[in-house]
């Protein structure tokens, strides 16, 4: 039979996290840290105790995947697993992990404890999961793959008729390649079912992943696609996080974020004061945001982040 896998897809800010019962109980990604009530109602939902965990796995390190990992590691003594690449900037207390100080996200402080890297096997009891390097948006991104199940792990590789933001100024100027590569590896493979970091699972996964590779391929010769799509996503979370950012603060907030710098000078190559305004338009213009009378929000479904959870806007630096 294997193991009991059960898919929770959550609306921004937590990515999806994914529950894995067998004898050895594993969540995939822990979420927003704002969200962590809501994680562990999803686990006792399907008769788990946070307490009972054995593992959490991080796809990736970023805040939305992994902003559970603190509470769970300090109140239930979890263990948390990554690929090495990651767990290497975790543990080093490295400024640039989880590229939270760049995207002006807040990750409450954990450690791994467990190193993953490619082919590694994981035994739940009744099934085997392999990981897979799947880098391309974060250098250490990874998937998991049951192959009794035919069943696919996705992280923010590839979604419904998406895929994962690329930020070629943190994670390599080669993140479209790495992506297209690692979409070919996952393609070799019997996948029934997929189960993405963001939206819907998805039943017709090789179909999706052909999808997403045909898209990055387009984006070879056409980089300022890949800018827009990847700065739009950054932003809208910043919006998201905040529930809005009001209209006379909007500028001073992004003149704050080493991202909207790089992205100004770099990618457009625009004066960053000059480049609020182009961001603002093209916001507008694709409805990624709208407005509320003079507070910008984030179109996207979102749960309303707790003001109060993470008062002191903690990055690595302050772990």
């Amino acid at each position: 039979m294997g193991a009991d896998v059960v898919f929770f897809q959550r609306p921004f800010p937590s990515a999806n996290s994914i529950l894995i019962k067998d004898e050895k109980t594993i969540l995939v990604d822990t979420g927003f840290g704002s969200d962590i009530a809501r994680t562990e109602q999803l686990l006792r939902q399907f008769e788990v105790e946070p307490s009972e965990l054995d593992l959490i796995i991080n796809t990736h390190y970023h805040s939305d995947h992994v902003g559970g990992n603190h509470y769970f590691q300090k109140i239930y003594g979890t263990s948390i697993a990554a690929h090495k690449w990651e767990a290497d900037l975790i543990n080093y207390k490295d400024p640039e992990a989880c590229s939270a100080e760049w995207l002006d996200q807040p990750v409450e402080p954990y450690r791994v404890n467990k190193i993953l890297l490619d082919q590694d096997k994981i035994n739940t009891g009744a099934s085997t999961f392999e990981v897979l390097h799947t880098p391309g948006h974060t250098l250490g991104h990874i998937s998991l793959y049951e192959p009794e199940q035919q069943l696919l792990i996705c992280g923010d590789l590839f979604h419904y008729k998406d895929v994962g933001w690329l930020n070629i100024f943190r994670e390599g100027v080669n993140s479209l390649g790495r992506s297209i590569e690692s979409l070919d590896k996952l393609a070799q493979l019997n996948i029934k079912i997929a189960y993405p970091g963001h939206g819907i699972a998805i039943d017709e996964p090789l179909a999706m992943i052909d999808m997403a590779r045909t898209r990055l391929e387009k984006w070879i010769g056409q980089p300022e696609k890949i800018y827009w799509h990847a700065a739009k996503r950054i932003f809208s979370f910043s919006l998201i996080i905040r529930n809005g950012i009001e209209k006379n603060a909007i500028e001073d907030y992004l003149m704050e974020c080493g991202w909207f710098h790089d992205f100004a000078r770099n990618a457009f190559h625009e004066q960053p004061k000059d480049f609020v305004k182009v961001l603002l338009d093209e916001m507008l213009r694709s409805g990624a945001a709208r407005w509320q009378g003079d507070i910008l929000t984030a179109t996207a479904p979102y749960e309303i982040p707790d003001k109060y959870w993470s008062p002191e806007n903690i990055k690595p630096r302050d772990w």
